[in-house]
């Protein structure tokens, strides 16, 4: 097996954009890419499986710990040999799907791991340590990286740029240079000369500055794939594709010594291997809700559920004979007027709510509990009604950073002491009302120093229904999925 990382020198260096055009240069040879993130982020991966047509899984180090990292990087690997089915009734989310003779080459030279890096390669938790960075990725897994470099304004200081890189940590190996944003082939040449006098990292080519592969953002980050518009997706990929074949030495790329050998990767809690039982888990999938870690699905059905895709847009009624909903992160507020037009499935999830049913849900999965949903220009828009707050949304960001969950008595999935680990980020908040809400756990900010820390009660319960801002990587605690699980197996309602 092969693998890479794409890293960046910093946020904003076109890491994406050169992730993504590798990934189709290499899938158009007929290779076959399993794609991964480093970091908390939703978006980018989105992207890697609309290329790829294969899930992409993040890869925290702070997250889900060295062992968490390894351990799902070795089990997507292993599963080279099946092929992606995509799931949600075929409604575009697998939207290259893998041809025929692609099913068939999955070992050997045909396969190969690609590892998109997140900020700059040395840039984490916080300025302490490596935890949560790409680096730390690059060493657990010891893999080399790809090194992004934005070339705008910048000529022989590329040079003292990457070789500042390359010995930061000597124990990243950084085995080759891609510019972006060139301005002529004058300009690269300059710039490969610069790096490669004085540093062992080779060059593999450039991008040339160009409007048109630049992916489209809002607030949260890039524009989710799906909502892009497929025309405009297609034409800027094939466009990417093509400027990567063209100016990018992609044989010496395969060149790279890359090999790893994959280590065994069955989930156990303790000393057995953990199944609940079969369970059938309602999990809301469309373009208002679409943020979820690809490990804590996986995680849910390695424990025994069978997870069934809706859409709070569309459906007019969840699945049918369900033991649990879960909501995930998304964009509720850009489409809040048609989630208040959906009665009949608001109706219908806030029904099972008040009979007890399991329900997790994260973010905009919150938002959209809450009685109502204020977006900026003061428009109200109802939702489900199982919380009695409003969300409302905020020019600024509101929350953004890694948090650390303790939880306390009450919580249905996890027990007392027990800690988990995620992140947040948004730019909304909740109007409570005078009603008191139970919340089940603590939070801690991760970016100040330990002694500055307050902990805040968060984690809103009421019934069975479990809602929170933060959005929870299951593989910092492997038994909150198991929790979650049970309670679905033992639910009638």
């Amino acid at each position: 097996m092969k693998a890479f990382i794409v890293a960046g020198t910093h946020s904003g260096v076109g890491k994406t954009t050169i992730a993504i055009g590798l990934m189709a240069a290499l899938r158009k040879r007929g290779m076959v890419i399993q794609p991964f993130k480093v970091g908390p982020d939703y978006i980018d991966p989105g992207y890697h499986k609309a290329v790829c047509g294969r899930p992409s899984y993040n890869l925290d180090t702070w997250m889900m710990g060295v062992d968490g990292v390894q351990r799902t990087f070795a089990k997507a690997i292993q599963h080279f040999t099946l092929p992606f089915i995509p799931s949600h009734q075929g409604r575009g989310y697998n939207k290259f799907p893998l041809p025929l003779r692609e099913r068939d080459r999955v070992r050997g030279d045909f396969s190969i791991g690609i590892i998109e890096g997140v900020m700059g390669l040395f840039d984490g938790k916080d300025g302490n340590d490596e935890q949560g960075s790409t680096a730390h990725v690059a060493k657990v897994l010891d893999i080399p990286v790809i090194l992004v470099v934005d070339a705008r304004s910048m000529a022989r200081s590329a040079g003292a740029l990457v070789y500042g890189y390359e010995r930061f940590d000597p124990n990243v190996k950084i085995a080759g240079v891609i510019f972006n944003k060139v301005g002529s082939k004058r300009h690269f040449k300059m710039l490969k000369h610069a790096v490669e006098a004085k540093c062992k990292a080779k060059v593999l080519g450039y991008i040339p500055r160009d409007e048109e592969i630049i992916l489209p953002e809002r607030h949260l980050g890039l524009v989710m794939p799906k909502d892009a518009g497929c025309k405009m997706q297609d034409t800027r990929l094939k466009r990417l594709e093509g400027i990567i074949e063209r100016f990018v030495d992609i044989d010496r790329i395969l060149k790279i010594d890359s090999r790893f050998k994959v280590q065994d990767s069955r989930f156990k809690i303790g000393n057995r291997e953990s199944e609940i039982g079969i369970v059938k888990i309602a999990v809301a999938l469309d373009n208002a809700f679409c943020f979820y870690y690809q490990e804590n699905l996986d995680m849910l059905k390695q424990l025994g559920a069978e997870l069934v895709f809706f859409s709070p847009l569309k459906d007019k009624r969840l699945p049918a004979d369900i033991n649990g909903i879960y909501l995930g992160g998304g964009y509720p507020e850009l489409f809040a007027k048609k989630l208040e037009a959906n009665k009949a499935i608001r109706q219908h999830i806030k029904n099972l709510a008040e009979k007890g049913l399991p329900i997790y849900a994260e973010c905009g999965g919150l938002m959209y509990l809450g009685n109502a949903l204020k977006d900026l220009k003061g428009e109200m828009y109802k939702m489900v009604g199982v919380f009695p707050w409003v969300s409302r949304m905020l020019e600024k960001r509101k929350s953004l950073g890694y948090r650390e969950i303790q939880v306390v008595d009450g919580c249905p999935f996890l027990s007392k002491g027990q800690t988990m680990r995620g992140h947040e980020y948004h730019y909304s908040e909740i109007e409570e009302p005078s009603k008191k809400i139970k919340r089940v756990y603590h939070i801690r900010a991760q970016r100040a120093p330990a002694t500055s820390h307050i902990p805040m009660k968060e984690g809103y319960l009421y019934k069975n229904t479990l809602a929170s801002y933060i959005h929870l990587h299951f593989a910092s605690n492997l038994r909150f999925a198991e929790g979650f699980a049970r309670e679905c197996f033992l639910c009638h309602v």
